[in-house]
């Protein structure tokens, strides 16, 4: 499989803007996704800041806004997107219903994984008189950091699915470089290169993010 140069350069602008789609939502979704996990964790019967209406309230609009099939999700949000950003196409308006699908996803890993600390290190915690922030930032996070990095590796690879989805409304980056070409011009190479260099994309994601996981796991 042989690309023109043209067939290249294509190739190259969508990939960059796959990498600006998913970069900048994975650091929205990990700036919003994770506090909103902690929330959901110390919140719920029995935790350090136990509060049942804060934890079905969030726990509601998190389990909502999973509900929505992406696709779906991407049109129901056109006029957030519009008013944010002022258009509903392109690179950086698929930003924001990347980082509202994301996030919520982002949380729920958070908070399987903050759920897998031992009750005994917390209560170990308490009974030296630990505050609960000095327990959610001492104690928490570090126990639970291999968990989330795993989680925030999970989250990349989902954020390339969904900017490729992005794709069938003309959302940009590799997935609107394989509809407009791959299938609408029936340049079956383009189709077979995306897919080739989404799936090493993927591979690379999912290697660095398992070499860190076993870095910070505690022996």
């Amino acid at each position: 499989m042989l690309l023109s140069s043209q067939q290249l350069m294509m190739l190259k602008i969508a990939s960059l803007e796959t990498l600006y789609m998913v970069s900048v939502t994975t650091l929205l979704t990990t700036l919003v996704g994770i506090p909103l996990g902690i929330l959901l964790v110390v919140t719920r019967k029995g935790h350090i800041l136990e509060n049942k209406w804060v934890y079905r309230i969030v726990g509601f609009f998190v389990n909502a806004t999973r509900s929505v099939p992406f696709p779906i999700f991407i049109v129901f949000v056109i006029p957030l997107t519009r008013l944010i950003v002022g258009r509903s196409i392109g690179a950086t308006a698929v930003i924001v219903p990347l980082t509202l699908a994301a996030f919520v996803f982002m949380a729920r890993l958070t908070e399987t994984c903050l759920l897998e600390v031992s009750p005994g290190v917390i209560e170990a915690a308490q009974s030296m008189g630990a505050s609960s922030w000095r327990i959610i930032w001492r104690v928490l996070l570090p126990e639970a950091l291999p968990g989330l990095i795993m989680a925030i590796t999970i989250t990349i690879i989902t954020l390339i699915s969904y900017s490729a989805m992005a794709g069938t409304v003309g959302g940009g980056g590799l997935g609107d470089l394989a509809i407009r070409y791959g299938y609408h011009r029936y340049q079956t190479d383009i189709m077979w290169a995306t897919v080739i260099l989404l799936i090493v994309v993927v591979q690379l994601v999912q290697s660095v993010g398992d070499g860190l996981v076993r870095k910070f796991t505690r022996r």
